[in-house]
């Protein structure tokens, strides 16, 4: 199928800071829909920055969300896009007869992953859009930027030497009260394999899921990493991006310290208890979330370097709006 040389509707399944990071703010006028929840429900502190800035998107078609079922190529197709940019998630869920179905609409698909994690996909897939959207060179920026980055992550990294650390990573919707899921590969376990850290879950979990507490107890880990959102109706929850209160979050990061037995665990023990933004990883900007990462486990190599900052600055650069919440943080 032939592509039109600039699309002026599109369907956008997933990746919406991404897409506006290569094509710009003025592409958020092409779209004619999206699948809403991933961004609205699993981001909404995100998504209230992004419709505060551009209210047209609260009023574009939902076409529906592939990881409950809800996936309505209909609704797609009814939106009559041009192109349709989904997930490989996306594409999975609906099959090849889906993709079919779309095309015999009319409608080219474009499948991009920055799931995948590694550098090729990353900078492929920033390349694409920008091929896409007429925004090669600016594409080309952004690949320029990503891959400067991580080579100088790992140059850093390998400079330093082992760290000797070990790291738990939790995802903290629940509260204390509550285990919640590990990774043992991919997401975050991705990103500590990146950076060459010792991650307890390795081995324990195939993908995601919870370790038992006394195994955590167990495996001493010098380096906690609690990754929270900005979950809704999670009273308990690590409340961390777009519009999240500093000091709220020092105060729920805490209430996981005082689970039984982690006074002694040396990563609480040395205050090396860290907070990050689920929302940042398998994006355009998740370098900064591997530097975070990376500076935990090796302080002296990352000592000039600051997250936040580099975050600031890449919004300040490339997004529509500006990262003003709480991405990175340190339980003081």
């Amino acid at each position: 199928m032939t592509l039109p040389e600039v699309p002026s509707r599109i369907a956008l399944g997933f990746y919406y800071e991404d897409f506006l990071a290569v094509a710009g703010a003025d592409a958020v006028d092409r779209l004619v829909s999206l699948s809403r929840s991933p961004w609205a429900d699993w981001r909404p502190g995100q998504w209230q920055v992004y419709t505060a800035r551009f209210p047209q998107l609260e009023t574009l078609p939902d076409f529906g969300n592939a990881d409950d079922n809800t996936f309505s190529i209909e609704a797609l197709i009814a939106s009559r896009p041009e192109v349709a940019i989904l997930s490989p998630w996306q594409t999975a869920a609906i099959g090849e007869p889906g993709v079919a179905q779309i095309q015999a609409a009319g409608i080219a698909v474009v499948a991009i992953d920055y799931n995948a994690q590694t550098l090729e996909r990353h900078l492929q897939s920033t390349r694409i859009l920008g091929a896409l959207m007429d925004e090669v060179d600016r594409a080309e920026e952004l690949a320029t930027l990503y891959e400067a980055m991580t080579a100088d992550t790992l140059a850093r990294v390998a400079g330093a030497g082992a760290s000797g650390k070990r790291i738990y990573v939790e995802l903290a919707q629940n509260g204390p009260g509550t285990v919640g899921n590990s990774y043992g590969n991919g997401m975050w376990a991705g990103v500590i394999d990146l950076v060459g850290g010792d991650n307890i879950a390795s081995g324990q979990i195939e993908n995601w899921g919870p370790l038992s507490p006394e195994y955590v107890l167990a495996q001493q880990p010098d380096v906690i990493l609690l990754a929270g959102s900005e979950w809704r109706n999670k009273p308990e929850a690590v409340l961390l991006g777009f519009g999240q209160d500093p000091a709220l979050a020092q105060e729920r990061m805490a209430a996981y310290t005082t689970r039984a037995g982690w006074q002694d665990l040396p990563a609480v023990r040395t205050g090396e208890v860290y907070g990050i933004y689920h929302g940042g990883n398998r994006t355009l900007s998740d370098f900064v979330y591997a530097r975070a990462i990376a500076k935990a486990l090796y302080p002296d190599a990352f000592a000039d370097v600051d997250p936040a900052a580099e975050l600031a600055r890449f919004y300040e650069t490339y997004m529509p709006v500006a990262a003003d919440g709480i991405f990175v943080t340190r339980l003081q």
